[in-house]
């Protein structure tokens, strides 16, 4: 099993930033795709914002223009800053990754598609 670990989640006034960081056990080239997951109780995990191998990157609605996503390949590192955050944006955060080949950054935040390697989340909180 692939070990991704989050870390830079906490709580945060409406209108700040936060930056998560995810640091994986191995390179991120073996991956097709590398995401972030939100999850908030009662509702399934939604794909936030995903990038492909190539450096493709899709958002989802919610958060285009205020989320980007990016990868570090020399510290096997993805990252997600967040700009402008809002009480919605509050959930557990799950760093995703996958190497099916099977799915691709827009198609994972159109329809939140699975991945098949996860972290174990990170908490935001985002207070108005």
């Amino acid at each position: 099993q692939d070990r991704l670990v989050e870390s830079g989640g906490g709580s945060v006034q409406a209108g700040g930033s936060l930056r998560l960081s995810c640091e994986a056990s191995r390179s991120l080239d073996s991956f097709f795709t590398m995401g972030w997951f939100r999850q908030v109780p009662g509702k399934e995990r939604e794909a936030v914002a995903a990038i492909d191998d190539d450096g493709t990157t899709s958002y989802a609605s919610s958060v285009q223009g205020r989320f980007t996503i990016s990868k570090d390949r020399a510290k096997n590192t993805l990252s997600l800053h967040m700009d402008n955050l809002q009480p919605d944006d509050t959930g557990v955060y799950f760093c995703a990754a996958d190497d099916s080949g099977t799915v691709t950054a827009a198609i994972a935040t159109m329809a939140s598609i699975p991945f098949n390697n996860y972290g174990q989340g990170t908490q935001v909180t985002v207070s108005s």
